[in-house]
């Protein structure tokens, strides 16, 4: 690598990094819902084994789908300008028209979209489950390195397949807060024709009169944490016959790729949390100590040459690793 030093990476179980963001204005800020629960807000002890409130502003979950956001161009139905070359699974109606694609879908490959789409049976073939035998977990990773490489660092279960097909995520994320206050406030709806609610067809379950509703903001101090599962990827074994390591490369180079850039672009959460990097050239690398994260320029302009090098050359006439499938409604 030209400008990027994964040296001290070698040999490590994990990259642990840190950030610490701040709301862009102000400093109140919306965390993430969950159905029947609100806010995930709970008791944690600092250093000196006091009782700080902590809330978690972004899950892990949601963290997946915000880096793989990142690295697609919806208008272009395509990926981002140095990420183009890699595989991916994409999924059109009857009429040649988009319906999405495995990086954006929640579930990926096991996507209700891709496996009942006509033209599945190849990726599952590749695959190679059989029943009768012990599952070969090699299989399905050379598998997702040729069809959908992103699901490598996501994860994926193709239970839709067998229930016991499934990879842990290697890369994951999440932002929490600590010492957090609530902003409690409100607003209310108004009906500029009728305040009032009427009868039955016309209350404010349909949207009539004026409705008050309670908001729960959050203050505190908020920290984005990132967890690259090395020993993951490398016991993927995709290199095992190689000493260059160049899928492997292409795998962190990738991870970090997604963190950088979710990190300039991808910190508009939500209307009311909108956050930045409170030190904008410097991440906290708690694990290896050593270890100099590269800066998203120096990722841009490595990946296109790291693509080609890691992956298969294009055969015959192709313009890309694209894997075509149509779900037929």
């Amino acid at each position: 690598m030209k400008h990027m030093n994964l040296g001290p990476l070698k040999n490590q179980p994990r990259l642990l990094l840190k950030a610490a963001l701040r709301p862009i204005q102000g400093t109140r800020f919306q965390p993430t819902g969950f159905p029947d629960l609100g806010a995930a807000t709970y008791d944690a002890l600092d250093d000196e084994g006091r009782t700080k409130k902590m809330l978690i502003v972004e899950s892990a979950q949601s963290m997946a789908n915000r880096l793989e956001a990142v690295c697609w161009d919806t208008v272009a139905d395509d990926w981002v300008a140095p990420l183009k070359g890699l595989p991916v699974v994409k999924v059109k109606d009857r009429a040649g028209n988009a319906v999405t694609n495995s990086v954006l879908e929640a579930h990926r490959l096991n996507s209700a979209y891709i496996a009942n789409a006509k033209g599945f049976s190849a990726i599952e073939a590749a695959i190679g489950f059989d029943d009768k035998r012990p599952f070969d977990r090699d299989k399905l990773v050379k598998a997702l390195l040729k069809f959908d490489p992103n699901s490598l660092l996501h994860g994926v279960f193709l239970e839709k397949i067998a229930g016991v097909i499934r990879l842990p995520r290697a890369l994951t994320a999440f932002i929490e807060a600590e010492d957090v206050t609530v902003a409690a406030s409100g607003g209310v709806k108004n009906d500029r024709v009728r305040a009032s609610k009427g009868e039955e067809g016309r209350t404010a379950k349909e949207g009539f009169g004026n409705v008050p509703f309670h908001r729960d903001e959050y203050c505190g101090s908020i920290t984005a944490f990132f967890n690259l599962d090395l020993a993951l990827v490398h016991g993927f074994g995709l290199d095992a016959k190689k000493e260059d390591g160049k899928v492997e490369k292409l795998l962190v180079a990738l991870a970090l790729f997604k963190i950088q850039r979710f990190l300039r672009d991808g910190l508009r959460l939500r209307t009311a949390c909108d956050l930045e990097m409170s030190e904008a050239s410097k991440f906290e690398v708690q694990r290896p100590k050593d270890f100099d994260v590269p800066n998203l320029k120096d990722l841009e302009d490595e990946l296109p040459e790291l693509i080609k090098a890691a992956l298969p050359p294009l055969e015959g006439d192709a313009k890309d690793r694209f894997t075509t499938l149509t779900f037929e409604e």
